[in-house]
């Protein structure tokens, strides 16, 4: 009777595999790419703003997405979270961490889209200044920023670097930005350098002394301007947009706008008793602030839609106290009113509501989850003897050369595709 040659047969079966095995590393990996177009990873990061109790962290990222900054003193402990400072999809992002030590390096992780990134497996990081901070006046650099086609740049990363220092914001629903700078700066040497961010690659940058920057010319994107030689508080000949008071800008107190921005009469209406992302326990708060003496304000609270009126008194002061409870979580005041030129103003803040009895606000981190395998029972086989004597005839063990050959083959393709995955991991 003839002999069947089985170890081949298990050789051939083996490449066969092996082949199959490669063919669907390789699809991963194309699958790999494709998925990676319109990424949400953190791009540009940059630390700006930064003072002795807090800075701020912005981003980019190709797609539209939402995120938060994870952060802490130790590069293993990332305990505390901060939420980015619009609360809508978007490819610029900007996140102010307050309440930090003086002199303190801190570290920090970025979660965008669900996913927590970092600088290459090494955290990034930020250090606040010194504890003694000199009393500087303070300066208001205001300015504009439209598209090509004339509309509101809207959420734009806004830069202003000088003399080493960075300090940023984003544009308005209107395209205004006010940035308030307190340094030692000299108007006619220190240059401030302006540069206006996007997202998908829309950027304009410009140069201008601090005296010309009250406001800036208008900067459309995708442009380059130099205004070093533009004389102080003239505007250039590019057509101007009306400048308002950003919903989304650096905290300054009060919210007070210089003259030339504002309205002629010089005087804007404040928010006295809230600062910017302030957290509050009282879920049915007043609200007070000062402002021209008989003008009509129109008060609206989101995320719970509350609407109210308020005239300033004589006095120029003015309050208004909400009519029912707000929910625990994130709010928008946004008051508005016409100023003596009959332009219409706005302010905005952020505050947050935290039941008195319940614990300081935190976000919840939201870390990258990871899966452990469940254990599963291998099922323990027992040897049953069996008699020598067989109906069928004992199989020859052929030649283990080809087998030999054969699986080598296989063993070196499940090899090679596995390195081309590992490749598409990282």
């Amino acid at each position: 009777m003839k002999k069947r040659k089985i170890p081949t047969i298990i050789g051939i079966i083996t490449l066969v595999f092996s082949l199959a095995t490669a063919v669907i590393f390789v699809q991963y990996k194309q699958l790999f790419r494709l998925g990676a177009v319109g990424s949400s990873t953190p791009k540009d990061v940059r630390v700006s703003n930064i003072s002795k109790d807090s800075f701020s962290i912005s981003w980019l990222t190709d797609t539209a997405t939402l995120g938060y900054v994870a952060y802490g003193e130790t590069q293993n402990n990332f305990n505390q979270n901060q939420k980015e400072k619009v609360s809508t999809p978007g490819y610029t992002h900007l996140a102010k961490i307050s309440n930090l030590k003086s002199q303190t390096t801190y570290y920090f992780k970025i979660n965008s889209g669900g996913k927590d990134y970092d600088n290459n497996r090494i955290p990034w990081q930020g250090l606040t200044t010194n504890e003694v901070d000199t009393p500087l006046k303070s300066i208001l650099v205001s300015g504009n920023v439209i598209t090509a086609s004339g509309n509101p740049s809207q959420n734009s990363l806004v830069y202003i670097s000088f003399g080493g220092k960075l300090l940023s914001t984003l544009t308005s629903q209107n395209g205004t930005w006010v940035i308030p700078i307190s340094a030692e700066i000299d108007g006619v040497d220190t240059l401030l350098e302006i540069s206006v961010l996007a997202g998908l690659g829309e950027i304009t940058s410009a140069q201008i002394y601090p005296q010309s920057a009250k406001p800036v010319p208008t900067m459309i994107l995708g442009q380059t301007y130099d205004f070093k030689s533009l004389p102080p508080s003239q505007e250039s000949d590019i057509p101007q947009a009306t400048i308002g008071i950003p919903e989304e800008s650096s905290p300054s107190s009060g919210f007070n706008i210089p003259e030339n921005i504002a309205s002629p009469s010089a005087k804007t209406v404040t928010l006295s008793n809230i600062e910017e992302s302030e957290t509050i326990t009282n879920t049915k708060p007043e609200f007070l602030g000062k402002g021209p003496s008989g003008t009509k304000l129109q008060i609206t609270v989101e995320s719970d839609p509350v609407t109210g009126q308020a005239v300033i008194s004589k006095s120029g002061d003015w309050n208004w106290e909400i009519p029912r409870d707000l929910s625990p979580g994130e709010h928008k005041i946004t008051i508005s009113w016409k100023d003596a030129a009959g332009i219409t103003r706005t302010l905005t803040k952020n505050f947050i509501v935290q039941a008195a009895e319940g614990p300081a606000f935190v976000s919840t981190p939201s870390a990258t989850p990871t899966q452990s395998a469940t254990p599963t029972a291998t099922p323990k086989l027992t040897a049953t003897p069996t008699s020598t004597a067989s109906a069928f005839p004992v199989p020859d063990s052929g030649s283990l050369t080809p087998t030999i050959f054969l699986s080598i083959m296989g063993i070196g393709l499940i090899a090679f595709s596995f390195l081309l995955w590992r490749k598409a991991e990282i």
